[in-house]
C-alpha cells in the first residue's frame, strides 16, 4: 500500500510542477489564504514565535501573518516543484551571486560546510550548489517514513549530480567522503530532538537549542563554515550570497561557530521576518 500511495503522490506532484509558474503561483496564493483563515495552521506556534518581532500594531501584524503563510505556501510548492524543474530554471531562479568566493578551496582540495536557516526557498539550494559550483553536494536531510516515497525524493534531489544524505547517518557521511572536495549543506535552525546535544546560544533575544551538527563536524574535521544567505528577489526568483563564517573553526572556542551562524540568520529575520519558517516550534526546549 505504501509503494501505491506513494506512486500516486509523485504523480500529483509531476502535474503540479506541469503547471506555468503564473498558474502556480496562483495556486500557491490560493493555498497560502486557506493555510491562514480557514484551517489556521500551527497558527498558535506561529504567533507565540512572533512575540520575539515587536509590532506597532495590530494592522502590521496582521500583514506579516499574510506574509508568512504566502511563504510558507511557496516554499511547500516550490518543493514539489522541484520534482520537475529544470537546470535552466534553476540557474535563472536560484541564483548563486558568487560562487568564485568558492574557488581557492576547491583548488586546495577542501571541503567545506554551508549553513544557512528555513529561510525563503532552501529546497533548490542542493541544485544551484552542484550546478553553480565544482564541488561534490552532499544535503543532509530528514528521511520520509514511506520509503517509496523517501526513494523517489532522493532520486529527485540528486538529477543533477548532489547527493542527499540522511541526517541519521551524518558521521558515516563524513567519514565516506573524506577524500574528495564537497560542500556539505545543512539547515541547522531546527529544534533538537535530545537537549544533551544542544548548543544554547542567544537568538532572537531568547535562550535558544541549536543543532550542533556545524559546530561538531566542522570542527572536528576543520572544514571552513560559509553561510547563505538566501533572498528573494521576487516570487519564484531567489539569490544566494555566501559569506565566511569560520575559515578555522578548530582554532574557535567551543559554541563559537554556532554563536556566529546565528548572528548571521538573525540579522536577516529581522530585515524581513515574513521568510523564516514560523510555523516550527523553534523553543519547545527551554533549559
Amino acid at each position: 500500500m505504501s509503494f501505491i500511495s506513494a506512486y500516486l503522490l509523485y504523480g500529483l506532484f509531476l502535474l503540479l510542477g506541469l503547471l506555468p509558474f503564473r498558474i502556480f503561483y496562483a495556486f500557491s496564493s490560493l493555498l497560502a489564504w486557506f493555510l491562514n483563515h480557514i484551517i489556521g495552521y500551527r497558527k498558535k506556534v506561529t504567533l507565540a514565535n512572533l512575540e520575539t518581532i515587536h509590532f506597532a500594531d495590530v494592522k502590521t501584524k496582521n500583514h506579516a501573518l499574510r506574509e508568512i503563510y504566502k511563504n510558507l505556501a511557496d516554499i511547500f510548492l516550490e518543493g514539489i516543484r522541484a520534482f520537475t524543474i529544470s537546470k535552466k530554471q534553476i540557474i535563472r531562479r536560484h541564483r548563486i551571486l558568487n560562487p568564485e568566493l568558492l574557488d581557492p578551496y576547491f583548488e586546495s582540495g577542501s571541503s567545506m560546510i554551508c549553513v544557512t536557516g528555513h529561510y525563503c526557498n532552501w529546497e533548490w539550494g542542493v541544485f544551484s550548489a552542484a550546478l553553480y559550483t565544482p564541488f561534490h553536494i552532499v544535503g543532509f536531510y530528514k528521511p520520509i517514513q514511506n520509503k517509496w516515497l523517501d526513494r523517489i525524493v532522493r532520486n529527485s534531489r540528486s538529477r543533477y549530480g548532489a547527493e542527499l544524505a540522511s541526517i541519521k547517518e551524518t558521521a558515516k557521511t563524513f567519514e565516506k567522503t573524506w577524500d574528495r572536495p564537497v560542500i556539505y549543506l545543512m539547515a541547522a535552525d531546527q529544534s533538537p530532538r535530545k537537549i544533551d546535544n544542544a548548543i544554547r546560544v542567544k537568538f532572537l533575544g531568547r535562550d535558544t537549542a541549536f543543532l550542533h551538527g556545524p559546530e561538531k563536524y566542522s570542527r572536528q574535521y576543520d572544514h571552513p563554515v560559509f553561510y547563505a544567505d538566501i533572498r528573494r528577489v521576487k516570487r519564484g526568483y531567489y539569490t544566494l550570497y555566501l559569506s565566511i563564517i569560520a575559515d578555522n573553526p578548530a582554532s574557535l572556542p567551543d559554541g563559537e561557530v554556532t554563536r556566529r551562524f546565528a548572528e548571521k540568520l538573525e540579522s536577516v529575520i529581522k530585515e524581513e521576518p515574513a521568510n523564516w519558517l514560523w510555523s516550527h516550534k523553534r523553543w519547545k526546549l527551554n533549559r
